[in-house]
Order: structure tokens, then sequence, then C-alpha cells
């Protein structure tokens, strides 16, 4: 085989290769992190805000996992008080794999099952009122 044939043979895998990389890359699963994307990040200073109101607390938010539960206990600066919010469990690689929940508690921890949740990464997204102060957590978790 002569320099010509191997060149031809060369250009010819080449375009092969590119053409099976664009069309597997093109048949990929993509989530975006979240599809409102530009209105949450208008409102981030919101969260900016609430994040450091939550590291101004006298204690930290102690996470967890206790059986197939995940238990979030709040600090005592919230004795006596009834808290509302939200406990998301968001999973990086998969939209689908994702948990919310409401709760309201009053001197209790927070719980959330993970008895169905694949072991994986997750980040616990915690949001929270007391009366008209809003709060927000984030931790990275392994299940």
């Amino acid at each position: 085989m002569n320099w010509g044939y191997k060149i031809v043979f060369a250009y010819i895998s080449f375009v092969i290769g590119i053409t099976y990389m664009v069309i597997s890359s093109s048949m990929q699963k993509t989530d975006l992190v979240t599809t409102d994307y530009y209105a949450k990040e208008l409102k981030y200073q919101d969260k900016i805000d609430e994040m450091k109101r939550t590291g101004d607390l006298s204690g930290e938010i102690k996470c967890e996992i206790k059986d197939t539960q995940l238990v979030i206990e709040f600090p005592k600066d919230f004795t006596g008080k009834k808290l509302e919010g939200e406990a998301v469990l968001y999973c990086p690689s998969d939209e689908s794999r994702d948990i919310k929940k409401g709760f309201s508690v009053l001197d209790a921890p927070v719980l959330l099952s993970v008895s169905s949740v694949k072991a994986g990464q997750y980040e616990l997204h915690l949001s929270w009122k007391d009366g008209g102060v809003t709060y927000y957590f984030e931790k990275k978790i392994f299940i």
C-alpha cells in the first residue's frame, strides 16, 4: 500500500470518528440545573442574604442519616418557634431523582425519608421561615 492510500484511509477514519462523536453526543441526555435559571439568578442576592442569616445563628444545622431517614436538626435559636419551609434533596446528575418535602415543625427535627433514594451524591437545600425572616442552608450529602 503506497502513501496515497494511507492518507485516504486516515482521512476516512477521521471523518467516521467525528461523525460517530457528533451522533453519540447529540443523543446524550442533558438536564439543566433548573429550567428557569435566569429568573433564579436575578434573585440570588436574596439567597446570599438568607445564607448569611443562617451563618449568624448560634449553632450549626445538623444533618445525619439514621436508618432510612435524613434527620435535620435546627440550632437552639429556634427553640419554641414554629418553622415552616421546604427541604430538597437535589441530585445534580439526574433531575428525576430530586426529592422535595415541605415541613412545619415546632421544637422537632425535620425527617426526610431516604429509603427509596438511589445511592449517590446529593445536595440538601433547606429553606425555612421564622416569622417573617427567611433562612437558607446548603450541604452536600452522600447517601
